[in-house]
């Protein structure tokens, strides 16, 4: 499933295509994503300039002249790609839609298993959006610290890797960068998350080493997203089941766990 690498790497992919054009035509393939596509939705969209392209989360968003903005997200399997109005792009399995924009390009959205969403969001309506409001802050952004993760992590009895995919606590941060960002930190993914915060909810020294971590395995992954020969670089522990650590001066051998259905991939000797 595209995580906030992904999704930030989309945006700056097809920005340059779509921020600040219009939209020439919209082609719906289909009725529904996971859900129907908004009402009178290519209507809506043609003839308006997008003003910007922006990220929320996993979501994408794309304020338009109208007054509205479109949201989109990729789902678990969905894709954007870009190519020229002037000649005709190669038509592939499960390509929805096809926005046709004034700079020329072409922005095509694919999504086989079509768990993607595709909204417009009334004027004045972005921050009451239903998948929005309760979105944490940004991972990346200066709201994002240790003490910010300490509060939302006080109390909780959950496990810390639990915590980190509760899109409330941080947004964005899936499965693969949760499991990343604990490796670095070298915190036990079954560790409960109230341990990282003080009874009064200030951050212990855990707290100020797991928000530096996630920062660093974010920058990290999206930097190697926009560099084509690096995208396949491996992880530090995410999906290295039986492969030894990379920590420094560590013996262990990364272990793969189940939790809450997903698989967690860490290093029983150097995360405690």
């Amino acid at each position: 499933m595209p995580e906030l690498p992904e999704v930030e790497s989309a945006r700056r992919r097809i920005a340059p295509a779509m921020a600040r054009a219009r939209f020439t035509a919209v082609d719906l393939r289909r009725p529904d994503l996971r859900a129907p596509f908004p009402k009178r939705f290519v209507e809506r969209l043609v003839g308006h300039r997008v003003l910007a392209l922006t990220r929320r989360g996993k979501y994408l968003l794309a304020p338009l002249s109208s007054g509205e903005t479109l949201l989109m997200h990729l789902g678990m399997s969905g894709s954007l790609r870009v190519g020229s109005t002037a000649r005709p792009m190669r038509e592939e399995p499960h390509d929805h839609v096809r926005f046709s924009m004034s700079s020329g390009k072409r922005v095509v959205f694919n999504d086989p298993r079509r768990f993607g969403l595709m909204d417009l969001i009334p004027i004045g309506g972005v921050e009451h959006h239903t998948t929005l409001r309760r979105l944490g802050p940004e991972p990346l952004s200066d709201a994002f610290d240790a003490t910010s993760l300490a509060r939302a992590c006080r109390g909780k009895k959950t496990s810390l890797k639990a915590a980190l995919l509760d899109q409330r606590v941080v947004a964005g941060l899936g499965n693969i960068y949760a499991a990343e960002a604990l490796h670095v930190a070298r915190l036990s993914p079954s560790r409960q998350a109230s341990t990282i915060a003080t009874s009064s909810g200030a951050p212990r020294e855990s707290a100020v080493r797991l928000a530096a971590a996630i920062k660093h395995v974010l920058e990290r992954a999206i930097a190697r997203q926009s560099r084509e020969a690096d995208r396949d670089q491996r992880f530090f522990v995410y999906e290295r089941e039986g492969e030894p650590c990379l920590t420094r001066n560590c013996s262990g051998t990364i272990r793969r766990r189940a939790q809450s259905g997903r698989s967690t991939f860490f290093c029983p000797v150097c995360q405690n």
